[in-house]
C-alpha cells in the first residue's frame, strides 16, 4: 500500500483536505495520516493538487507524430510526451486519410494496447477514427480526396479497437450507419465535420449519436433561426467535446458551455503531431500545417488542430468560467471516461478504479504522473 499525503484531494463530488490518499495498482481510499504504517511508502503532494489521471479521448498526435502514421515507436513516444502533461490514459486519433493507411493504424494501436498498461507512458483505451465519414463541405483539415460515405460494417469489423467514431448523418447512408453501428457494437457515435442542421442532427441523435465532435468547429452554428449542430448540442443530453485553447472557441464561451453542458461537457486536445514542438511548419494527414504560439493553420487559414496540452485546457477551462475546480478537472477524467464507457475504472479516484493519480502544484503544473499504482514520470 502506498499514501500521498499533504494534498487537495480532488474527487467526483468536491475537494478533501487534510487526508491521505491511499492505493496499490487500484485506489484503496481516503485515511488520515495517523493510519499511515511506519514502513509505508508515503508521497507528500506539498500542498498541491492530487487529481485523477487526465484522460485526452481526441488526440491526434504530440512530439512531431501521428497516430495515422501507423507507427509504432510514434504511438509510444506520444504515450509517453502527453504522460507528462497529466495524461494517463488516450485514445489516440486517426484522422481523413486512405483506406489502407486507417487500417494501418488501427493494427498498430491494436498490437499496443494491452501493452501499454505496463509502458513508460499513457494507456490507450482504444482508437478515435475522426474520418473518413464525413461531409466534405466540413472538412477543415482532413483531406477530401480520402472522404467516403458511412461504413457500419467497416467500424463494426474493428470495434474491438475503435471505441469512438466521428460521422456526418446526413451523408449518405448516415442514419443508418449510426443505428447499425449502436446496435451491433460498443462504438460511441460521434456527429462531427457535418453540415447537418438542426434537424437532421437531432435525427442523428435519435439513431444513436450521443456525442459532438469539437463543438463550433467544422458543423453548423448557432443563429437563432437555423439552430444547427450547435444548438442540438446544447439542448440535448449529448456529451460534448470542446477545444479549450481558447482560439479553437472564444473564451467568452466557456461560462456559457460550463452552465449549459454540465457534466456532459469533455475538454479535449485535438492535438496535432506539432503538439510540445517549436513554431513551424509540419503535416496533418499529408497537409502542411503552420505552427504559431497556439495556432494551427493550414496555408489557406483553415484551423487544423492544435498545440494544447490537457492540463493547460483544465487550466484555460478554470480561468474562465465560475465552476468549482473538481467540476472543471471532472470535464477532462471522469466526463471522457463516461462518454466512451471507460467509467468504470477510470476517471474518478473511486476505490476500486485504476490508481491513474497526478499529483500538481496549486497552478495545475503536473509533478507526479501515477499510472496503475506505479509512479511514471516526475517533473
Amino acid at each position: 500500500m502506498k499514501y500521498i499525503k499533504n494534498g487537495k484531494i480532488i474527487m467526483e463530488y468536491g475537494i478533501i483536505e487534510n487526508s491521505v490518499l491511499s492505493f496499490d495498482e487500484k485506489i484503496c481510499g481516503i485515511t488520515d495520516e495517523n493510519s499511515i504504517p511506519e514502513d509505508a511508502e508515503v508521497i507528500d503532494a506539498m500542498g498541491g493538487y492530487v487529481s485523477p489521471g487526465l484522460i485526452d479521448i481526441h488526440i491526434h498526435g504530440y512530439l512531431g507524430e501521428d497516430t495515422s502514421d501507423g507507427n509504432a515507436e510514434g504511438i509510444f513516444k506520444m504515450a509517453n510526451g502527453v504522460m507528462k502533461n497529466g495524461v494517463t490514459s488516450f485514445c489516440p486519433t486517426t484522422m481523413t486519410v486512405s483506406m489502407e493507411e486507417i487500417e494501418k493504424a488501427l493494427d498498430v494501436v491494436r498490437s499496443l494496447k494491452g501493452e501499454s498498461k505496463k509502458w513508460q507512458g499513457a494507456e490507450i483505451l482504444g482508437v478515435n477514427l475522426e474520418g473518413p465519414f464525413i461531409n466534405p463541405k466540413r472538412k477543415g483539415a482532413q483531406a477530401e480526396q480520402h472522404i467516403k460515405k458511412p461504413d457500419a460494417k467497416f467500424i463494426i469489423d474493428n470495434s474491438d479497437i475503435i471505441c469512438l467514431t466521428t460521422i456526418a448523418p446526413e451523408m449518405e447512408g448516415g442514419y443508418e450507419a449510426i443505428s447499425e453501428i449502436r446496435r451491433k457494437s460498443h462504438v460511441v457515435v460521434s456527429i462531427g465535420h457535418t453540415d447537418a442542421d438542426f434537424e437532421q442532427t437531432m435525427s442523428g441523435i435519435e439513431a444513436g449519436a450521443t456525442h459532438i465532435t469539437h463543438l463550433f468547429n467544422a458543423q453548423t452554428p448557432l443563429h437563432h433561426r437555423k439552430p444547427g449542430v450547435v444548438g442540438a448540442a446544447l439542448q440535448t443530453g449529448v456529451t460534448t467535446e470542446l477545444i479549450a485553447d481558447t482560439f479553437h472557441v472564444h473564451k467568452g464561451l466557456f461560462q456559457l458551455l460550463a452552465q449549459v453542458k454540465g457534466d456532459k461537457l469533455v475538454l479535449i486536445t485535438d492535438c496535432t503531431r506539432a503538439g510540445g514542438m517549436p513554431d513551424g511548419e509540419y503535416s496533418l494527414g499529408g497537409q502542411p500545417i503552420f505552427v504559431k504560439g497556439v495556432q494551427c493553420l493550414l496555408e489557406d487559414g483553415t484551423i487544423a488542430g492544435s498545440v494544447l496540452k490537457l492540463n493547460n485546457a483544465v487550466k484555460n477551462f478554470r480561468d474562465n468560467c465560475d465552476l468549482p475546480f473538481w467540476k472543471v478537472v471532472s470535464a477532462a477524467s471522469l466526463a471522457p471516461a463516461k462518454a466512451i464507457g471507460a467509467d468504470k475504472r477510470k476517471g474518478s479516484l473511486e476505490p476500486g478504479k485504476d490508481a491513474d493519480i497526478i499529483i500538481t502544484d496549486n497552478d495545475f503544473n503536473i509533478v507526479k504522473t501515477i499510472i496503475g499504482g506505479e509512479v511514471k514520470y516526475e517533473a
